[in-house]
């Protein structure tokens, strides 16, 4: 006898029935739980290469309009100062910021030069442990 959603009713099988099914259950349960890790992987990946593709665009255009806005910044100063010389300011400035970040971070590079590797310090514990023994 089958249920209105095609299910075998269970009701008359017996016990030694039922746990011979258990194996035969079990593998169906890690194949349905693998396909459907398998569909979640190819629809996040799916979803993670198209946000990736419209991340780039939308870099590309940043690039592009990071000229506009120098442009615009030294057209604006050289209405008063002469174009040489608003071209020169915003060189110089621009200098300086690529100066302060490059300090901090060769300033950060050392710091992680100076941390400790874990494996270091695991060696040293070790020897230090030999020298108590």
């Amino acid at each position: 006898m089958t249920t209105p959603r095609g299910f075998r009713d269970r009701n008359d099988d017996s016990l030694f029935t039922l746990i011979g099914e258990i194996p035969e259950l079990i593998r169906n349960l890690v194949i349905a739980e693998i396909d459907a890790g398998k569909a979640w992987v190819r629809r996040t990946s799916k979803d993670a290469g198209f946000g990736a593709g419209w991340i780039a665009v939308a870099l590309f255009f940043l690039f592009w309009s990071v000229g506009a806005l120098l442009a615009f910044a030294i057209i604006g100063l050289s209405s008063w100062w002469p174009a040489w010389v608003a071209s020169l300011v915003v060189l110089i400035v621009l200098l300086l910021v690529a100066v302060v970040f490059a300090l901090l971070g060769v300033q950060r590079f050392r710091k992680v030069a100076a941390a400790q590797n874990p494996v270091q310090s695991i060696v040293q514990d070790v020897k230090e442990v030999r020298d108590e023994l």
